[in-house]
């Protein structure tokens, strides 16, 4: 939000539109664009409606925090921090894939919901820069790594390099497969990475995600943001 009250947040420029529209239920003063009729209040009370408060939501959940610990910082609701994730989410696109470039590809393992019902996030590493290029989360099965796998065919991968995991042998053309000492010494840091920062990742813990949507949301704002 900006901090001069005549400026409108929607039109072009922050231009000076806006005009005094009444007072809130509190007594705030609220304002009105004369050109597009955005309304505001001049200082909000809910802390949910700062315009800084996605940005804030990102940082710390890149950070790892859990979301009661998010929303007790944030002074906001447990249930309108899991609506602001999963939004924040759905606004992020997967990035494009350059052609030509090699890949590491690895799984990790987690839980949903309880310690019993396993999950794996599988993912794409793309090897000079280091960079997420595609993920998805589900079983250890082939339909869940095929999803990762055909977006790296598609983008001509040279090479793409993976553990022993049998599978592998029947999704990845001989030609582009590599199992070799080293190959996939990147990845396999940035697990430690992701369980070092995402709480949710570690493996002893009770912070496991309960939701998958909520997981996917987290998972899309570290790997894109």
């Amino acid at each position: 939000m900006a901090s001069n009250p005549t400026w409108c947040c929607r039109c072009v420029g922050e231009i000076r539109n806006m005009i005094k529209y009444g007072k809130t239920k509190s007594g705030a003063q609220r304002y009105i664009c004369k050109q597009c009729r955005k309304t505001r209040v001049e200082k909000y009370i809910y802390q949910a409606y700062k315009s800084d408060m996605d940005k804030n939501i990102i940082q710390f959940t890149k950070e790892g925090l859990g979301i009661r610990s998010t929303a007790r910082i944030l002074e906001i609701s447990t249930t309108t921090l899991l609506k602001r994730i999963v939004s924040i989410a759905g606004n992020i696109h997967q990035p494009s894939i350059s052609k030509g470039k090699t890949y590491e590809v690895d799984e990790m393992c987690t839980y949903i919901s309880n310690k019993r019902n396993f999950i794996w996030v599988v993912y794409a590493l793309e090897k000079d820069s280091k960079n997420v290029v595609s993920f998805n989360v589900g079983k250890r099965t082939n339909k869940t790594l095929s999803r990762v796998l055909d977006t790296l065919k598609l983008s001509d991968a040279k090479k793409i390099f993976t553990d022993r995991l049998k599978n592998y042998r029947y999704l990845i053309d001989e030609k582009l497969h590599s199992v070799k000492r080293f190959g996939t010494n990147h990845i396999e840091r940035k697990n430690l990475t992701l369980r070092t920062h995402l709480k949710r990742l570690n493996r002893r813990t009770i912070c496991f995600s309960k939701s998958l949507v909520i997981f996917m949301a987290v998972l899309k704002i570290y790997f894109w943001i």
